[in-house]
């Protein structure tokens, strides 16, 4: 019963071995099985046999196929778009330039360049001045906004205030403590022609200009700011010069400074953040004083209004017409040397006029002459 069931069993496998012919040739030969399976090997799924497939892979198998045949003219077209726009975007250009205010200074100030400078940023609710609630417009994220249209306004009175100071000839001073102010005041005073400080301010030096000026080098010019001679006696004798008008871009750190000009009666024009107190100064310019770009186009501005007003200055001199007054103790030395001098010039035509008596008897006759030369040979012993 057993020697069946093996009989059975392997019979029926046997059986079917010899029905496939791929056993047939294993069996003949090895080598020869494994060339075969080499050779019919598939090379890829386009290979395979339709009817293993449906009709739907095989259309994806077909895509695939068209795909892959267009590689290299998609890699052609790339590299020629790549070389033509490779260059594009690569370099990076700034949009905010930290000196072009200084290099090309605007003659105005819009609402957008104000804005763009963040003057209109002021502090805190909890630091604010109450005095500065009529340049408030309002409060965003716990922080004060200052009207832009009003920052405007007051930056254009005092531009006018600058410019009229320097058509009249007076002496503007550009004041700016902080580091980063220093090439902003220099600028702003080689514009209008004045002066600038970018260090602390020494107390005294308005009040007490007697002793702290003293060494300070004075000129004297005329309308078109040529030097003019014949006054170095008086600026020996005369008083150190105060400026006439005084332009702080950051008052809380300058009270000493706005104290003095005040009582000297300088007037002076200030950039006021909401918590600062705008009665120190004269003109007030509500704006942000933390923000550098806000102190370098406000700045600018005042400054081309001072060389606004130099240039008109100088073209009504051209015309003969003068726009500022000759100071009281320059108008008294120059009229105390026109006397003197005039003095010196009447005492010169009396001598030539009144001639000595001996004079006039040597010209008289030949023989008082000679008498006149005999007397002095014999007074000094020849």
């Amino acid at each position: 019963m057993i020697i069946r069931n093996i009989v059975l069993r392997h019979g029926r496998q046997v059986i079917v071995a010899s029905a496939s012919p791929s056993c047939c040739v294993r069996a003949l030969s090895t080598s020869t099985a494994k060339s075969a399976t080499t050779a019919t090997a598939p090379k890829g799924p386009t290979n395979v046999p339709s009817f293993f497939t449906t009709p739907e892979q095989r259309a994806k198998i077909a895509a695939l196929k068209e795909q892959m045949d267009k590689v290299p003219d998609n890699f052609k077209e790339f590299r020629s778009i790549q070389k033509k726009t490779g260059k594009i975007g690569a370099v990076t250009q700034p949009r905010h330039l930290p000196d072009e205010m200084l290099k090309y200074p605007p003659h105005d100030a819009t609402l957008e360049m104000l804005m763009a400078a963040q003057a209109h940023m002021g502090h805190n609710t909890s630091l604010w001045n109450p005095a500065n609630q009529r340049y408030i417009y309002g409060v965003r994220e716990g922080i004060h906004i200052i009207a832009l249209e009003t920052i405007a306004a007051h930056l254009r009175r005092a531009a006018k205030v600058v410019e009229e100071v320097a058509y009249h000839g007076g002496l503007i001073l550009f004041v700016g403590t902080r580091r980063d102010q220093r090439p902003i005041v220099v600028r702003a005073a080689e514009l209008a022609g004045g002066c600038h400080l970018f260090q602390n301010w020494t107390p005294g030096t308005i009040t007490n200009r007697d002793q702290i000026l003293a060494q300070g080098k004075l000129r004297m010019v005329d309308e078109l700011d040529r030097d003019v001679p014949g006054f170095d006696d008086h600026i020996q004798e005369c008083r150190p010069v105060i400026p006439d008008l005084v332009v702080c871009l950051n008052p809380l750190e300058n009270y000493p400074m706005l104290h003095e000009c005040g009582l000297a009666n300088v007037p002076t024009i200030g950039i006021i953040d909401t918590n600062a107190d705008p009665t120190w100064v004269t003109y007030q310019i509500p704006a942000n004083d933390d923000s550098l770009r806000a102190m370098a186009l406000i700045a600018a501005v005042l400054g081309r209004a001072g060389q606004r007003g130099q240039e008109r200055r100088h073209a009504d001199a051209e015309d003969g017409v003068i726009t500022w007054e000759t100071p009281s103790d320059v108008r008294r030395f120059v009229q105390n040397t026109l006397t003197a001098k005039a003095q010196e010039k009447k005492d010169q035509e009396r001598q030539s006029v009144e001639q000595p008596a001996w004079g006039r008897e040597m010209v008289e006759s030949d023989e008082d002459v000679a008498k006149a030369m005999k007397q002095l040979a014999d007074e000094e012993g020849i």
